[in-house]
């Protein structure tokens, strides 16, 4: 009945991109969490191919106002989805306004086309390319959407420093704590060592953790119209029992086998993701101590790739300042909350997960979604048994 109206969608529309047979694809999470599969592409790359209009019953006639295609780069924040933030689109017009009489096929090209961003799903926001051909009508239009993944790629940073570290208790507990670099590939292995100077608390066990942190609206910074969400990638006990003085204990993690991206800051002013090691300790009264660091990750390029479509580019090779920025050259180590930079100790304290006595201030502690401990910290704690 639809159709006989002229309401219903009388023609279907197939996508396809030059070189698909050859050309690499990647996964990407949809907002439901599953994975969706497709081709990939790097900035600076030209996005060609052939869009075939189907008409459903041979010796029909569609009538339109004309026939184009679009190159969309588009940020989605799950919570304004009223509003869709364009960063990049290129339009370019198939057909001009008249009738279909058989199926037809038209082939397009965006030349050269910038990708400033990678394609991103997290929590909160959506960043994604595709490719939308629509055929105007006057009344709905056809409207056929085909998404790519795009991959930012970086050169190796010119200053990766280590990471090194004194944090503690004080009179308590202090430990030295030391990653061998501090910005890493998305294939790379953290290599570090924990140290530890002085013990007098009971320590239980230990863990590592990569924690990502999304964060969206609002410039980016946390305020009232800003979403922070934390996610915890992976986690290891790397001590189990109670250490002692002069105590080493060796890290090695690896990050091939996780789902992760690069660092990503101020997207478009729209959202940034970041990400941290967090080092846990927990004494034989199951209160949690624990200290994060951020690292830079990055997306590196590979030695050689196979070509995909004649018209593909080698991958641009640069540092984007969204991803490796010159301003986070390593420096000396800072502590994490701009009140404690103000005065910063010799050696840095431990953060506790619960609200402390006295004798380590409000300031020093943070909170772990983790945590469901309440108990006090002791005032004396006593120290290890030889």
């Amino acid at each position: 009945m639809q159709s006989l109206f002229g309401f219903g969608q009388s023609a279907d529309i197939d996508l396809v991109l030059d070189g698909y047979e050859n050309r690499k694809s990647a996964d990407i999470k949809t907002e439901e969490g599953k994975k969706e599969r497709h081709l990939l592409y790097y900035d600076g790359e030209t996005v060609s191919g052939k869009v075939n209009v189907s008409l459903k019953k041979p010796g029909s006639k569609l009538e339109h106002q004309g026939i184009k295609i679009e190159f969309i780069g588009q940020i989605d924040l799950f919570y304004d989805r009223g509003n869709h933030h364009e960063f990049t689109s290129l339009v370019k017009d198939l057909a001009r306004p008249g009738e279909l009489m058989q199926n037809t096929s038209y082939n397009f090209e965006f030349a050269n086309v910038e990708k400033p961003f990678e394609s991103y799903t997290g929590s909160n926001v959506r960043l994604r390319y595709f490719l939308r051909v629509t055929i105007v009508r006057r009344i709905s239009d056809i409207v056929k959407e085909v998404d790519i993944v795009v991959h930012t790629l970086s050169s190796y940073p010119d200053a990766n420093n280590s990471i090194k570290m004194e944090v503690g208790i004080e009179d308590c507990l202090h430990i030295e704590f030391e990653y061998n670099k501090s910005k890493y590939h998305l294939k790379d292995v953290i290599v570090g060592k924990i140290y530890f100077l002085l013990v007098r608390i009971k320590i239980k066990h230990m863990e590592i953790a990569i924690i990502k942190r999304e964060t969206t609206g609002s410039g980016v910074s946390i305020g009232p119209n800003s979403y922070l969400e934390n996610e915890t990638i992976a986690k290891y006990e790397i001590m189990d029992g109670a250490p002692v003085k002069g105590e080493s204990i060796p890290i090695r993690v690896f990050l091939a086998g996780y789902d992760l991206t690069p660092t990503m800051r101020d997207i478009n002013k729209k959202f940034s993701v970041r990400y941290y090691l967090n080092l846990v300790l927990m004494d034989d009264e199951d209160r949690r101590y624990f200290k994060q660091q951020e690292i830079t990750l990055w997306r590196k390029g590979e030695k050689a790739r196979k070509g995909g479509a004649g018209n593909a580019q080698s991958p641009t090779m640069s540092i984007p300042s969204h991803l490796v920025c010159a301003d986070h050259h390593r420096r000396e180590p800072t502590v994490e909350s701009d009140a404690d930079a103000a005065n910063a100790p010799s050696v840095e304290n431990m953060k506790r997960e619960v609200d402390s006595p006295a004798e380590i201030t409000s300031s020093d502690l943070g909170a772990d979604s983790n945590s469901a401990i309440q108990s006090p910290l002791e005032a004396n704690p006593s120290p290890l048994s030889d």
